[in-house]
């Protein structure tokens, strides 16, 4: 009787047993809504995950665009702060060289240089109907700006005075980039065009008390402020689909061709290579010629022109603190005043026209 039992009873777990089975199967089968996976659960194979390739492939291209966001945030930042050692570097270096010969070899170096990288890149080189407009760009952004700076600088201005006059820039920009672009300024960006025009002087307080410099020399850096304006507004209208690596070829040699003339003929290409003019050189062909150009025009095809334009307030007050801390130039309260009246100033100009298009 005992082993009758037993069998029953074994019997009976083995149906419950089995019961369980194809429930479980119903459930897969359910589960999975196909005959061909069906006959591999009957088979006991594992199933495989699905996968959800739009889903991952969705999510990589976000985390790929976080990714170039992030670093596009960063280029307002490192703009200024590469932007703000131009003035340091030619202080360094133009007691070794005359200002339009400096500029010609650190122009003929830029232009080896990219052209090594374009061809190494396979770079594509723009139209030949495009090459004049994209030259005439480089004469306005490098010869013309830089050309009146290192003039300016020459002739006795302070470094300080012709950072202020060159954050003059973004008003001329303001009030020409509308006919020439149709970019609508605000009230409230042109408010903030002002107000950092005031910190800009205070800034250059100290130094302007110091005296400015001969009125030609003040003249050249109207010119190069001048020069950069146009450029930046050219830059954007008929230079702003160009490869950036042999359009910038293009442009510096063009530069290259306007300042050779005078820095041969006039200057007698005189310098002096000692190592404060080779660091200052290396430092300009490297990271201002070629770094922050990139960045410069990169800002300048993401936005609109005037809130590119309105990084220049931030140059002096960087250029302050830089040669605080490379010369001992001391900063007085009225400078520190100024700072914060510019970062305000940047504040108004590139988040105002968030908000209006909120």
């Amino acid at each position: 009787m005992q082993s009758e039992w037993l069998k029953q009873r074994a019997g009976k777990q083995n149906l419950s047993h089995l019961h369980c089975m194809v429930r479980q199967f119903m459930i897969e089968r359910e589960q999975i809504g196909s005959a061909p996976h069906a006959s591999m659960v009957r088979q006991g194979k594992t199933m495989p995950t699905p996968e959800k390739p739009s889903e991952n492939a969705g999510m990589k291209a976000e985390t790929g665009k976080d990714t170039g966001s992030v670093w596009l945030a960063m280029f307002p930042a490192i703009f200024v702060l590469f932007w703000a050692t131009g003035f340091v570097g030619a202080k360094l270096g133009t007691p070794y060289a005359e200002p339009m010969t400096f500029l010609t070899l650190r122009f003929g170096i830029v232009v080896i240089i990219l052209t090594l990288l374009s061809l190494a890149m396979r770079a594509p080189w723009p139209p030949k109907g495009d090459m004049v407009k994209i030259a005439i760009g480089g004469v306005l952004v490098h010869a013309g700006y830089l050309g009146g700076v290192f003039l300016s600088l020459k002739a006795g201005v302070e470094a300080g005075s012709s950072a202020m006059i060159a954050a003059l820039q973004p008003l001329v920009t303001a009030a020409v980039v509308g006919p020439f672009l149709g970019e609508k300024v605000s009230a409230g960006q042109w408010s903030g065009l002002v107000l950092g025009f005031v910190g800009v002087a205070l800034v250059a307080e100290t130094k302007l008390a110091q005296g400015i410099g001969t009125p030609l020399g003040i003249a050249f850096s109207f010119f190069g402020m001048m020069s950069l304006t146009i450029g930046t507004v050219w830059q954007k209208r008929f230079g702003g689909q160009m490869d950036l690596r042999t359009g910038s070829v293009i442009q510096f040699a063009a530069a290259t061709v306007v300042c050779a003339p005078y820095a041969i003929f006039v200057e007698n290409f005189r310098h002096e290579w000692s190592m404060e003019f080779s660091i200052a050189i290396a430092w300009l062909v490297l990271v201002l010629s070629v770094g922050t150009i990139f960045v410069l025009f990169t800002l300048i095809r993401r936005g609109a022109a005037s809130r590119v334009a309105s990084l220049f307030f931030l140059v002096p007050p960087a250029t302050a603190l830089i040669s605080y801390f490379l010369f001992g130039e001391k900063l007085g309260p009225a400078a520190f005043a100024g700072m914060i009246l510019i970062v305000i100033a940047v504040a108004i100009v590139t988040i105002a026209p968030k908000k209006a298009d909120a």
